[in-house]
């Protein structure tokens, strides 16, 4: 499927999901991130969830992270669709942006070549890894400017599809992606 079709099929069916559900399979994908291959690295980037928007939460992903001691960064969105990163510490004040997003206000920056693991937010991705976004581009623009060997894990409500057809050539692939049923590697 193309990514337009599939960007409205995966919004209206996370709009259609309970809270309930999304804060269970919240939990599941942070269960399931204890298999992944990644926990001898150290800096690990992670999105704020916006309620509203029934994104995934976060907030499990982030305790298992902490209590492992991990270097956690998340963005802050600025104009032109590019992404800024900062440390989140217990003393990081976080404010909603104007899409309902918590974005940090007094932490100290990040470059992208510092990240070791990037987890993804998306609404649908397929059998080779591609995904599909809001279609703004700033993870793409964002994922160009980490390390080559930065891992790449999509965090999904949903299973995989068949394939978005129209995957390009600019798309950066993931290596996994966490769903509440389990891994997939790519």
């Amino acid at each position: 499927m193309l990514k337009k079709d599939l960007r409205t099929r995966f919004l209206v069916m996370r709009e259609n999901a309970s809270p309930s559900t999304v804060s269970k399979a919240s939990f599941q994908i942070s269960e399931n991130a204890t298999n992944l291959p990644v926990w001898h690295l150290s800096s690990f980037h992670i999105y704020l969830h916006a309620k509203q928007k029934k994104e995934l939460e976060t907030g499990p992903l982030i305790t298992f992270l902490r209590k492992r001691n991990k270097r956690i960064i998340v963005p802050k969105m600025y104009p032109n669709h590019r992404l800024q990163h900062f440390l989140l510490s217990e003393d990081t004040v976080l404010e909603t942006n104007k899409w309902g997003i918590p974005e940090p206000v007094n932490s100290t920056a990040v470059s992208p070549s510092e990240i070791d693991v990037v987890f993804i937010p998306l609404l649908a991705f397929d059998r080779r890894g591609h995904r599909v976004g809001y279609g703004k581009g700033y993870y793409d623009r964002f994922l160009s400017e980490c390390r080559k060997d930065c891992i790449k894990v999509g965090l999904s409500l949903f299973e995989a599809v068949d394939e978005i057809t129209d995957a390009g050539e600019h798309d950066i692939p993931l290596d996994y992606c966490l769903t509440p049923e389990g891994i997939y590697e790519f």
